[in-house]
């Protein structure tokens, strides 16, 4: 393996500091340790590094080759780097989900023939480098205006103007590239069709045809996400199309840590400098203290109170004997999980409004634990969301446990403790249409799943990624994905999708796993 160098030079330092985070993150999902992942990290880097400075010197010398900004760069390092792993015999200490998508079809898209690259990938590559990483660092990174406006040198004021036109640029490229890659009479005919809707306003609907087409289609699917702007696919087709294999959970780690970012800058204390006065800061927080030490005494009192026998008769002290027994003692069953143990949730959000007392039991592991390796990476191949069945279920399998399930034949024992949490967190709503992702953690490891569920309002599914769906009545079914069906013990797993709604778009309720019933989180 080649040296490791530290950065040498200004430029190399700078690349550190805005890649280094990132390139690291994503190393990361695709390794199957922290040693690894920094190993991973260290040799993409110094790869990327020369990679930049080939493209340089080739542009110093009057011949300019597109190449992506320094972030894509950098990421696409780590998947050649992982690639030469699995070419050298290192492939065990990559993630196996990763070394099964590194010998299929599916990866050698990124490096065979320019125009079976896929769309996004070709799209953002022939845009200006500043615009690639303006769109780039808005859309997949996460990053605030402000944040983007000082990494580019642009005026804060009119970056959101700049953003939309390069939104606009990029859209009409990856359109051109669409039309340039080698399509059959049928797809030809539908990117036609595909360009027409996805130019009109949001709440235009998507003809049948090409819904069903689209569901079969990995290029045309993978252009939809990118010609829509204004659906809330354009990060997803990004990052699936731009980094491959873990695409979308690269995503989701992204946004997870702009969030935490933000919210540590809203936390910050403010200096005694700036408002009031250091004495009057200080006489503040004895105040505080106080309140907060009464309060906390005010609640053990009650507490205290409340646990004290105030008589009753004999029957009633044995009563309450058997009722301090733990669940699984007194053999009383637990309430089912179904919509009266969901909370609402918060649109603005996405996530649960309130924690809902019954969301624990005995040993089931809590959503907020420490996080396990399936939590963290959520792997998939993302090149192309996953298509879809229509409603009539023609394509598609639903498993029999939830046939079972919902018949009352031989159903789960609704009794035993909950086998799996659900989080539903609604990412984005427009008219007529929304985006959310699904999380399901599991007690039990699992050799396949299958995830289903109710719309109160009658929402319909009409995309889906990392999971297979089909409508079975008036329940929704996700199945498995091929290459992300085995969960571990204790594991999560993830699937997004884009539906419509007309009039309300309420929770969903009656979350089941493989037929049992999920609490919801």
């Amino acid at each position: 393996m080649p040296d490791l160098p530290s950065p040498k030079d200004a430029t190399e330092s700078a690349l550190h500091a805005e890649c280094w985070d990132a390139v690291l993150s994503y190393a990361d999902l695709c390794t199957a340790g922290s040693s690894a992942a920094r190993e991973l990290a260290e040799e993409a880097f110094a790869l990327g590094v020369r990679e930049i400075r080939a493209a340089e010197a080739g542009a110093s010398r009057g011949r300019r080759t597109p190449r992506l900004p320094a972030i894509p760069l950098m990421l696409t390092a780590v998947r050649t780097t992982a690639a030469s792993w699995e070419a050298d015999g290192l492939g065990h200490r990559l993630d196996p989900d990763l070394r099964l998508w590194l010998n299929s079809d599916k990866a050698a898209r990124y490096t065979g023939p320019p125009l079976r690259r896929p769309i996004a990938l070709r799209g953002l590559r022939d845009l200006q480098e500043p615009d690639a990483a303006l769109l780039w660092l808005t859309e997949v990174e996460a990053l605030p205006s402000t944040v983007v406006a000082r990494r580019l040198g642009l005026d804060p004021a009119l970056v959101s103007e700049e953003l939309d036109q390069v939104r606009s640029l990029f859209r009409d490229r990856c359109h051109r590239n669409h039309l340039d890659t080698p399509l059959d009479e049928e797809c030809r005919k539908y990117a036609r069709l595909l360009d027409a809707v996805t130019r009109s306003a949001p709440a235009a609907e998507t003809p049948e045809d090409l819904t069903r087409h689209l569901a079969t289609c990995v290029d045309c699917a993978e252009a939809a996400g990118c010609l829509r702007l204004n659906g809330g696919e354009l990060p997803a087709a990004l990052a699936g199309g731009v980094i491959g294999w873990g695409g979308l959970a690269y995503l989701e780690r992204r946004r997870r840590a702009a969030e935490a970012r933000l919210g540590a800058r809203r936390s910050e204390p403010v200096s005694p400098g700036y408002g009031e006065p250091a004495e009057n800061a200080t006489r503040a927080r004895i105040v505080r203290g106080s309140l907060l030490a009464a309060a906390v005494a005010l609640s053990g009192l009650a507490l205290v109170v409340s646990m004290m026998p105030f008589g009753g008769s004999a029957d009633d002290t044995a009563r309450g004997d058997v009722d301090a027994l733990p669940v699984a003692d007194s053999g009383l069953p637990l309430p089912a999980a179904g919509p009266s143990s969901s909370a609402p949730v918060s649109p603005s959000t996405g996530g649960p409004a309130s924690a809902s007392p019954s969301a624990s039991a005995p040993g089931t592991p809590s959503a907020t634990g420490t996080e396990t390796r399936a939590d963290r990476k959520n792997p998939g191949p993302q090149g192309a969301s996953t298509a879809t069945a229509d409603e009539s279920g023609e394509t598609g399998d639903t498993d029999e446990t939830d046939e079972t399930a919902e018949s009352g034949t031989a159903g789960p024992d609704r009794s035993a403790a909950p086998l799996c949490r659900v989080r539903y967190d609604l990412r984005d709503q427009w008219q007529d249409g929304f985006q959310a992702v699904v999380t399901v953690t599991t007690v039990r490891a699992l050799d396949t799943w299958q995830v289903s569920w109710s719309f109160r309002d009658g929402q319909r599914v009409t995309r889906m990624w990392d999971a297979n769906v089909v409508r079975k009545g008036p329940r929704v079914v996700a199945t498995a994905a091929d290459y992300n069906r085995s969960v571990a013990a204790g594991g999560t797993l993830t699937f997004g999708f884009i539906g419509t709604w007309q009039g309300r778009n309420g929770a969903p309720h009656g979350f089941t796993l493989n037929g049992h019933d999920c609490v919801i989180t």
